[in-house]
């Protein structure tokens, strides 16, 4: 695929050889390129569903701070009907994403404005996974990021949030505020890196399952 001005590929293998070919902006905001949690949680995902077959197809998915949209649009190719959301100006990168991808799609991917703390409007209901990459970096958006988790995960909704370890600055205080934030509504545990993908793994990278308490 021949690269445009300020656009740079970011490749990914899937584990059938296919390759996810997402596209990245060379200005803009944190949202324009791929970071590595969202490389982790895509293949967390995809190794999943190769231990369970079937596990992801049909399922209701929707991911927060979708950026790229690398991670939602792996769900779609794992069979998962999925919706990516982020802000306003990232929608068109993440539509072309997803047309750049369609072959590899089996399920479905749309795109949807979401701004973490408004109220949630045209959200498919009962949604089975929730995906968040990277997405604890800011302390203002924490308590908006709660509120939207809130109300969008159900009694059954599993949600699995990857975030990147960082030693500093304002980031270990901002890590322990989001946890301390999310102890109040959330049961979590964190998933054993024996567990994440064979490659794409890291200690400075954690997965948590994520579940609101009854």
């Amino acid at each position: 695929m021949a690269e445009e001005p300020g656009v740079f590929i970011r490749e990914l293998e899937r584990r059938d050889g296919s390759v996810l070919e997402i596209r990245q902006l060379s200005s803009g905001d944190v949202g324009c390129v791929v970071w590595d949690a969202a490389i982790v949680l895509s293949k967390f995902l995809e190794r999943r569903e190769c231990a369970e077959p079937g596990l992801f197809s049909g399922r209701r998915v929707l991911e927060l701070g979708s950026g790229t949209g690398i991670v939602g649009i792996m769900a779609a190719t794992l069979g998962a009907s999925v919706t990516v959301t982020d802000l306003e100006d990232l929608q068109d990168l993440m539509k072309t994403n997803i047309e750049s991808n369609s072959a590899l799609i089996t399920g479905f991917c749309q795109v949807k404005v979401l701004k973490w703390g408004e109220d949630v409007v045209d959200i498919p209901p009962s949604l089975d996974y929730i995906l968040m990459a990277d997405c604890i970096y800011y302390e203002e958006s924490l308590k908006p990021l709660l509120k939207t988790l809130r109300d969008l995960a159900g009694s059954q909704t599993c949600i699995i949030c990857c975030y990147e370890e960082r030693t500093t600055g304002k980031n270990p205080e901002i890590e322990r505020k989001f946890f301390e934030l999310l102890k109040t509504h959330f049961d979590y545990e964190e998933v054993t890196i024996d567990k994440h993908d064979e490659e794409y793994r890291s200690e400075d990278i954690h997965i948590l399952q994520i579940r609101k308490k009854t």
